[in-house]
């Protein structure tokens, strides 16, 4: 059989395509063929047969530096502070009353006494919030027992932002405010608007 011009043509560029198919095949390298370590396992290549790296001295990672240790720990110079590391607002204290609701209601109940829902379902009562030793402890002291957890309560570091956790102790001091308030802690215009209402 005789090939013809055209025929050669059509067989010269099948057989460069093939070539070149299989020169690019054979140079193909996917991330699965490249040398790699798998974590927590050994390791020959570095000096303390580990795989896993530790970060660099000072790495931060990011969102977790955390320069402010009054809003961070509820501490300054390893003292509690009694002072809040943000103005305390209205919408702070109703943002407070939801999260205490939440997280703190089910063992301290809604107003703070410790008779919670856990507590009656035979659980061991938590103190109440209106004891004297809690209304003269500082703010720091609240923010350091929901960041870390004291006896049997749990930490809730890692359910409750750190905003939340101080809106929830702003709303625990109205809360011990609330329960011991006399007529002389109404501000006038206040106290005036309720006697109104009350004729």
């Amino acid at each position: 059989m005789t090939l013809t011009t055209e025929h050669r043509g059509t067989w010269r560029a099948f057989a460069l395509a093939l070539a070149a198919l299989l020169l690019l095949a054979g140079c193909r390298q996917e991330m699965y063929d490249q040398p790699r370590t798998k974590p927590h396992r050994p390791s020959d290549f570095f000096a303390d047969g580990r795989a896993d790296r530790q970060p660099v001295a000072g790495t931060i990672a990011r969102g977790q530096l955390r320069d402010d240790p009054h809003l961070y720990t509820g501490k300054v110079g390893g003292q509690l502070v009694s002072t809040f590391p943000f103005p305390v607002t209205r919408a702070v204290l109703e943002r407070g009353q939801v999260r205490f609701n939440i997280y703190c209601a089910p063992c301290h109940d809604r107003l703070g006494n410790g008779n919670g829902m856990i507590v009656r379902r035979g659980f061991r009562p938590p103190p109440s919030l209106h004891e004297d030793r809690l209304r003269d402890a500082p703010v720091g002291h609240h923010f350091d027992v929901i960041t870390n957890g004291l006896g049997s309560m749990p930490d809730y570091a890692a359910q409750i932002p750190v905003r939340d956790r101080w809106a929830i102790v702003a709303y625990l001091r109205a809360l011990q405010l609330s329960q011991r308030a006399s007529v002389a802690d109404v501000p006038p215009a206040a106290l005036r608007e309720l006697q109104d209402e009350a004729k």
